[in-house]
């Protein structure tokens, strides 16, 4: 029987850790098809968070101080797992009861398999499904395929959202950064390059969001701009085309962070050094009138 390593890192996280938790433990067809090991740690939470893992009798690990991100937590984790297989969950995540199960077949086919996920906000309640949609219950992807996508920044191809994969522990040397704590863009690269892999063509768990989530916090834009200019930059040598254009778009995602936040002139600066595209115009003119249009009706950031 297989094991199933799951490491979930907390922070403050009493409000929905036992929700989560229990979608984990919960899969149809463990502890008779596969096994579930979950690896839970904390990171110094402030708040009732390993109390309520107590009181679950789960056990967890700990940083030693709060890191400010959950990367320290997922290398801790890394380290302890002993699994066949890894996933990685955030402390909000609610997976559907048949995700491992559904996954787990095409395991055996490649070493890295991924699906899609339910988008849910916080404050609306507004539920949004992303997934590769296809007639086939699955699509493949090959030699290097989702890593040259990733690496160019495209919008396009296999889902690669950190609580959406699933891979051999054969990739668990691949660790996540720990100068920030909290980008995964490299770890994305390194666990994709050279690599084939699947996704199942369906939404496999919840991710919930707000507008206090990390990837609208401008330090954090700021940290995740700069970290992934310099992680593109290795490999230049290589892959010099995927490189330029994914210079162009890094600088395109952060004007249109700028735009959605209302700062016009940032935004500007950065739809310059973008991918030049009437798209890209029409962003442009609209930060001096009709900005405010262009949010409501479209999504223009995230």
């Amino acid at each position: 029987m297989k094991k199933i390593s799951v490491i979930l890192t907390t922070y403050n996280s009493g409000r929905f850790i036992v929700r989560t938790i229990e979608s984990i433990l919960g899969q149809q067809g463990a502890d008779n098809t596969f096994e579930i090991e979950l690896i839970v740690v904390d990171d110094c939470s402030s708040d009732n968070t390993v109390e309520i893992l107590k009181s679950l009798g789960t056990k967890h690990l700990s940083t030693r101080k709060n890191s400010g991100g959950p990367n320290f937590g997922r290398n801790i984790g890394l380290t302890a797992a002993t699994g066949d297989y890894i996933c990685i969950a955030d402390h909000d995540d609610v997976w559907e009861k048949h995700k491992i199960i559904t996954l787990l077949p095409y395991l055996e086919k490649v070493p890295l398999v991924t699906s899609g996920y339910t988008l849910v906000n916080f404050a609306t309640g507004k539920t949004t499904e992303r997934f590769c949609k296809n007639n086939n219950n699955h699509l493949f992807f090959e030699h290097n395929q989702t890593f040259l996508s990733k690496l160019s920044k495209s919008l396009k191809g296999q889902n690669t959202y950190l609580g959406s994969i699933i891979y051999s522990k054969d990739l668990k040397h691949i660790r996540f950064e720990e100068e920030h704590g909290m980008v995964d863009f490299d770890w994305i690269l390194r666990m994709f390059h050279r690599q084939e892999s699947i996704e199942v063509c369906q939404p496999l768990y919840l991710r919930y969001v707000s507008d206090s989530n990390l990837s609208l916090n401008e330090r954090y834009r700021n940290i995740d701009f700069n970290y992934s200019l310099m992680t593109v930059k290795q490999y230049q040598n290589d892959y010099p085309g995927e490189v330029k254009t994914a210079y162009k778009r890094i600088h395109g995602s952060m004007a249109r962070y700028y735009y959605v936040m209302g700062k016009m002139e940032k935004a500007r600066s950065f739809f310059l050094k973008s991918e030049l595209s009437w798209k890209t115009l029409a962003y442009w003119v609209t930060t001096f009138f009709g900005a405010k249009w262009v949010v409501k009706k479209f999504n223009v950031f995230g």
